[in-house]
């Protein structure tokens, strides 16, 4: 059974900064293109970045270029969201998805598992 679990979501004051780790089991992790998406209230969703399988190809979303950071360590199953200079604009729930190709997708539809969200709010 494929899990992604996503934590370190939280209250930060704007201008602060959270790390946001997935953790992946059930999937052969290296096998998979990895994103991070978000979905605030009112608003579409977005595809804030992705990783490729082996991590040397990152994609991101203008609204978060230079402030946000993607990892992956394959050896611990696990893919990070760094967020830097935060903004209320980035308050959302933050989700990580897993797909099994060997680009770095940003259509939701090109992710076969999704995690159960991790709500980030930044206050101004």
């Amino acid at each position: 059974q494929v899990q992604l679990v996503e934590s370190g979501g939280g209250l930060v004051q704007a201008g602060g900064s959270l790390r946001l780790p997935c953790a992946a089991s059930g999937v052969t992790f290296s096998n998979n293109a990895m994103g991070w998406f978000r979905q605030a209230p009112g608003r579409e969703g977005e595809c804030v970045g992705s990783i490729s399988r082996s991590g040397r190809t990152k994609n991101y979303a203008d609204s978060v270029k230079g402030r946000f950071t993607i990892s992956r360590d394959n050896a611990r199953n696990t893919v990070y969201l760094q967020m830097n200079s935060l903004r209320p604009e980035d308050t959302a729930v933050y989700y990580c998805a897993s797909a099994t190709v060997p680009f770095t997708p940003a259509q939701a539809s090109t992710y076969n598992y999704w995690g159960q969200g991790t709500q980030v709010t930044v206050s101004s």
